[in-house]
């Protein structure tokens, strides 16, 4: 059976996710990243580009088959890689679900998803 993205019964794993962007995370976190990295052809697909090694990325867009090169967006620099797999996962959130979050990954999310 597919798995299917459940926005109330998922948020506990948007904040674990927050928390801890890179390393190890549990498997439902891994189950939901899993889903939200699939790629249709008719969307892109946003990856991080190191902008200055180990010291700031960027998003990028590439279409999955394409031999076009990567869309960079410069107009954000991030300098955490953390905050710029957050930004990764927030786009690919409102992407599955609908829902958009705009909690900077410094700040806690509210204990169940906003209405």
């Amino acid at each position: 059976m597919a798995y299917t993205i459940k926005p109330e019964a998922d948020w506990a794993l948007v904040e674990e996710f927050r928390k801890n962007p890179i390393g190890h995370h549990s498997p439902n976190l891994l189950r939901l990243l899993n889903h939200m990295r699939k790629v249709f052809e008719s969307e892109p697909r946003y990856v991080l580009v190191m902008h200055k090694p180990l010291e700031s990325w960027v998003l990028g867009q590439l279409w999955i088959g394409s031999r076009d090169p990567i869309v960079l967006d410069n107009s954000v620099i991030f300098t955490s890689r953390e905050d710029a797999e957050w930004a990764v996962f927030c786009i690919r959130w409102l992407r599955r679900t609908g829902i958009s979050i705009t909690t900077p990954r410094s700040t806690p999310l509210p204990k169940e998803l906003p209405c």
